[in-house]
């Protein structure tokens, strides 16, 4: 078989079994795992050697590496510090340990087990980040926290790797000495810092200069390729070389670009990697002994499961993010393969035992998606019976009280707090009020439609209730809720919508900012000001818009149910706005 027909075979299965996966709602991962075993040694045999995709396909791993560090600034990076050191140690340390004691029972050798248990430790880089992008969580608490344990577990494969010869000779060579080898990371980190600053700016400066796209993509992978070769000459990890290399490049004016060139790449070379894993996977251990791996892949998934939800709790995560957290990272990881590799040719390992485990990673990751999603569920479901029930609410008469503290809500609690003006702020997510406690707010959970916690804020002996709940059903029963029982009580409402505003309206609630509305316009005139309009002529034009839309939505409450009405409402306002811009340019002949 050709080169050209592997590429073809591998195109072929990621593009079924992917679109598969992706129909009945798992991750695309698993589709490229299901690939690798569909066309590998144990499926259709189309390909018998997963050599021929391996090699490649660990770049995958390092390009993803580079494109995380290309969003991760510098001084972003600073600030996980705290979980990278303080929960991706304590990770490591616990669910290794865990795993070398059970390796030990079940046993194994001494120093078999701590590599046993030290490997899979480790999570995969690859899948979980993966996982959590297609999930949108990368961002969420438990995202960020996922992320600095797989940072610290890149940083520990150095000393690891270097630790398993140790292991098999008996012997302390200097060479191997884990300080040299430290300070090996800091001398090529300091090297990576000047290279960045003095040549590869420069070089993307002059690059981009010649307005040769392609040219610009080869520069991109060159820093990645060149990084990689660096860091594996002087035998530290390539994909934290990848990593180190975006993040020095992360606060460039080129971030973006480069972003956008290697990305492509990325997300194939990467999928060609879980194709490859799937295909490596030696899927006879499973037919003989089924019992014996299957029973070790629910053990490795229920301790690190356990093992990391309560250090999740130990680190004051939230009960539904611990559990989160806990799911993405019950996997092994693609590390795993390595260090068995290892360990099986310096003789520390048995070849079967090494089959065994790389086969119970594999079936782990592949696992990892349906224990996500299950999690998820019982997260959703669990929610309103399992909210942390805070502390009550003071009994203390406040003139302001603010219902629901997200984004919206702590914009005015800030300059509140700022003007000290005390307030009652509620909020019905736990997570959210654990998050804005931790930064110093003081937030009440609790669902502000409920008569009973407005009582108890005291809402009769406030001034003004603000109404800034992101959802609008619960933000009308709330509304109506006060108006009703405390009429005396000025509410300024928060309107996601024209529709939600009209409803607010019906309550006879007069002060009305609609999301995002402000924003939108202040968008539009930064716009006609960069497309020539002077400074004057595009506030003038948004101030036209801002004051007929607002009579606009005065005039059409009466038939905001008359959809009809509507459009032909919103045809006469785009009719009388474009006649009042024309007569504008008359009167200003010229002023563009």
């Amino acid at each position: 078989m050709n080169d050209l027909t592997y590429v073809a075979v591998f195109l072929a299965a990621a593009i079924l079994c992917v679109a598969l996966m992706k129909r009945l709602g798992f991750a695309a991962v698993l589709g490229y795992l299901t690939a690798g075993i569909v066309i590998g040694p144990w499926g259709l045999r189309l390909i018998d050697n997963a050599e021929h995709a391996s090699h490649l396909a660990e770049f995958g791993i390092v390009l993803l590496l580079f494109v995380i560090g290309l969003e991760l600034q510098p001084n972003r990076l600073w600030a996980l510090r705290r979980p990278i050191f303080g929960l991706g140690s304590a990770q490591l340390l616990v669910t290794g340990t865990l795993l070398s004691g059970a390796a030990l029972a079940l046993g194994l050798p001494v120093l078999p087990a701590a590599v046993t248990g030290f490997g899979l430790a480790m999570s995969s880089t690859a899948f979980v980040l993966q996982l959590l992008a297609e999930k949108k969580d990368l961002g969420a608490a438990h995202g960020r926290a996922g992320f600095a344990i797989l940072l610290l577990q890149d940083l520990a494969v150095i000393p690891m790797l270097a630790v398993v010869p140790l292991l098999a000779s008996g012997t302390a060579m200097d060479q191997l000495n884990p300080l040299l080898g430290l300070f090996r990371i800091i001398l090529v980190c300091g090297f990576l810092i000047l290279v960045s600053r003095y040549v590869l700016r420069p070089l993307f400066h002059v690059v981009a200069k010649t307005e040769v796209p392609e040219l610009f993509t080869a520069t991109a992978l060159f820093v990645v390729i060149g990084t990689a070769l660096l860091m594996q000459t002087v035998g530290i990890s390539v994909t934290l070389g990848a990593f180190l290399a975006g993040v020095l490049l992360a606060d460039s004016e080129f971030r973006h670009e480069i972003g956008a060139r290697v990305a492509p790449f990325e997300g194939l070379l990467l999928g060609l990697f879980f194709i490859s894993v799937g295909m490596s996977a030696n899927l006879g251990l499973l037919v003989r002994e089924p019992v014996i791996v299957i029973g070790l892949v629910l053990g490795l998934i229920i301790a690190k499961f356990v093992a990391m939800y309560g250090l999740g709790r130990a680190f004051s995560m939230p009960h539904a993010q611990a559990l989160k957290l806990a799911a993405v990272l019950s996997q092994g990881g693609e590390f795993a393969f390595i260090l068995f590799g290892l360990a099986r040719h310096q003789g520390l390992m048995p070849a079967l035992l090494a089959d065994n485990l790389i086969l119970v990673v594999t079936i782990s990751m592949a696992a990892t998606p349906f224990v996500y999603t299950l999690v998820e569920k019982i997260t959703a479901a669990q929610r309103p019976a399992e909210a942390p029930a805070f502390d009550t609410v003071e009994d203390t008469d406040h003139r302001v009280v603010i219902a629901g503290f997200g984004r919206f809500g702590q914009v005015i609690a800030r300059i509140l707090r700022a003007l000290n003006i005390p307030f009652t702020a509620l909020e019905i997510n736990p997570d959210q009020v654990a998050l804005v406690r931790r930064f110093g707010s003081r937030a009440y959970y609790g669902d502000a439609s409920n008569l009973e916690l407005l009582h108890a804020a005291r809402l009769d002996k406030a001034q003004v209730f603000i109404l800034a709940i992101d959802d609008p059903e619960a933000s009308m029963r709330t509304a109506e809720l006060v108006c009703r029982h405390f009429p005396n009580v000025k509410i300024f409402a928060r309107a996601r919508n024209r529709q939600h505003a009209y409803g607010l309206m019906g309550l006879g609630i007069s002060v009305i900012e609609r999301e995002l509305y402000h924003s939108s316009l202040r968008m539009t005139q930064h716009l006609l000001t960069a497309l020539g309009f002077s400074p004057r002529q595009a506030k003038r034009a948004t101030l036209s818009f801002r004051n007929l839309d607002e009579a606009a939505l005065r005039n059409t409450y009466a038939s905001s149910q008359d959809e009809a009405t509507l459009i032909q409402t919103n045809n006469q306002i785009t009719a009388e706005l474009q006649s009042l811009f024309e007569n504008d340019k008359q009167l200003h002949p010229g002023k563009r």
